[in-house]
């Protein structure tokens, strides 16, 4: 092979990585600006990013949401003030779930998940800062523990097109897809 040759494939190769990124990061950028919502189950369930006040309180509206679960954890910061007014003026039920995208989720913890979601008043959104981790566990969880689906739909919401990259060894939410893994076998889910 000679080396324009070479050169030249290099070129194209950079060039098909490059526009791999970027298409990767724009659709990223696009989940977060459109806040990442999106419906799980209609009527039942709903997920997103954590949205600002009037976002939210347009959801809540639209969607006729009765329970937000907030997996980020309660904050002395602007947005959760901003949360905690829409769900005031909403009237609806609020419950503060903290729980990390980049550690696993003890089991312990993973039950009462269960019971917060099983026992809330519907619809529910559940929420984390990017809608992509923490939140997709939670619909996972969701989809296989509350409303009995199999665990290869359940597991979809753990995925790209929510802006989940689960990447052994490369990512840190990779925790949230071994979490399940665990989880899995804990709830005697068969082909696990």
């Amino acid at each position: 092979m000679n080396i324009l040759r070479v050169k030249k494939l290099t070129q194209y190769s950079l060039i098909a990585m490059f526009c791999g990124v970027a298409s990767v990061g724009g659709y990223a950028g696009y989940l977060q600006i459109g806040g990442n919502f999106h419906e799980v189950i209609p009527n039942e369930l709903y997920r997103s990013a954590q949205l600002n006040e009037s976002d939210l309180e347009r959801k809540i509206k639209e969607y006729k949401i009765k329970t937000v679960v907030n997996l980020i954890g309660p904050r002395n910061d602007k947005w959760y003030r901003g949360e905690i007014s829409a769900i005031k003026n909403q009237q609806i039920n609020h419950i503060d779930f903290e729980m990390s995208s980049t550690k696993i989720l003890p089991n312990e913890k993973a039950i009462k998940l269960v019971d917060i979601l099983k026992n809330a008043e519907k619809p529910i959104l559940i929420h984390c800062r990017s809608g992509s981790d923490r939140t997709g566990l939670a619909s996972v969880i969701y989809l296989n523990r509350v409303s009995n689906l199999p665990e290869d739909v359940a597991e979809r919401q753990l995925s790209i097109q929510y802006g989940h990259f689960g990447i052994p060894f490369l990512s840190p939410t990779y925790a949230m897809d071994e979490t399940w893994e665990i989880l899995e076998t804990a709830f005697g889910i068969e082909n696990s």
